[in-house]
């Protein structure tokens, strides 16, 4: 308990904890370690909540062998396949979701990297969705270049989503396709070109602690301010189905144990939230103060009209945070 204190009041002076402090909170009490980091995310970001919703864009056919993923090529998931969805569908959907109180959209597609002409397609539909719309909008596009990013920030993008996954030691046993510094590569070029960017990874791959906390820390090291905190659903016709699931007292350690390695970011429950119990809730008193609503890629999930209930009796404000 004195460890826990010592590092609370560390990481509340604005001073970073080490990979070795960090891996000293996997050895503290639960409830305890997750009282200190609601009281780290109360002090850096307040009770606001960032919420956001996505849509499938593109579904399917993924030249990447990601062996977690049900729209891999490589995998025999009997996942939904199509190309691009309609523009007026895409900018609907983003309708409906402001309607429904959500301030955050974002379009993800399957696939290494859209091409670009597919790029110039997403431009248009995001200009309408800003002209028509005005909800703020992300993209999930995969591996682009600079000169890519630049222009769908100028189409009114305000943020990239790309997920690290895992950490660097563990990404050769998730992926073989691309590497991880593909993944930093992207990164970056997103951020030379003006843009925010949301990346986390997935829990329940079969890492460790420790390829845990190196993730976090090299989130860190990038300025990431948006961070996903997936929860493997092992999707049956994956190398991975079998995979054990990780339980509510695992997610809460690891909320936990990221906000204090990243303590002033958006830490959001993203896919996978569904097969928890309690969906998150004991996760939004233990650091987490941000999450995805409604359904996912390839999953069901939970219904934006319930989370805003579930928030507003937290206690919690809805609002775009680290814009």
């Amino acid at each position: 308990m004195k460890a826990l204190q010592q590092l609370t009041e560390k990481v509340l002076s604005g001073e970073p904890i080490t990979k070795v402090e960090a891996m000293c909170l996997y050895q503290q009490p639960l409830d305890e370690l997750c009282k200190s980091a609601d009281a780290i995310r109360r002090h850096f970001c307040g009770n606001r909540f960032d919420i956001c919703t996505i849509i499938n864009g593109k579904s399917g056919r993924c030249s990447e062998n990601c062996r977690f993923c049900a729209q891999s090529a490589h995998n025999h998931t009997g996942a939904a396949q199509y190309p691009l969805l309609p523009e007026e569908e895409i900018i609907a959907q983003a309708k409906r979701n402001q309607e429904r109180g959500v301030l955050r959209y974002s379009i993800v597609t399957s696939g290494k990297r859209l091409s670009d002409g597919e790029v110039e397609q997403m431009c248009w539909v995001v200009q309408e969705i800003k002209r028509t719309v005005g909800i703020s909008v992300c993209v999930s596009f995969g591996l682009l270049d600079k000169r890519q990013f630049r222009k769908l920030k100028e189409a009114g993008v305000t943020r990239v989503h790309n997920n690290l996954e895992t950490s660097r030691r563990n990404f050769p046993h998730i992926c073989t396709t691309h590497t991880f510094d593909d993944k930093v590569q992207a990164i970056h070029a997103a951020q030379a070109a003006g843009l925010s960017v949301c990346s986390g990874g997935i829990m329940g791959l079969g890492e460790r602690a420790e390829d845990r906390i190196d993730m976090a820390i090299e989130l860190r090291r990038l300025q990431i301010k948006s961070v996903p905190v997936n929860m493997l659903n092992p999707i049956p016709g994956t190398p991975m189905e079998n995979n054990p699931r990780l339980t509510v007292e695992d997610m809460r350690r690891i909320v936990a144990v990221y906000r204090f390695i990243l303590p002033d970011a958006s830490i959001r429950l993203a896919g996978g939230r569904g097969q928890l119990p309690d969906k998150g809730r004991s996760c939004f008193t233990s650091g987490a103060n941000a999450a995805i609503s409604g359904d996912m890629l390839t999953t069901a999930g939970i219904t934006t009209q319930t989370d805003m209930e579930l928030l507003k009796g937290l206690g919690y404000e809805v609002g775009l945070c680290n814009e």
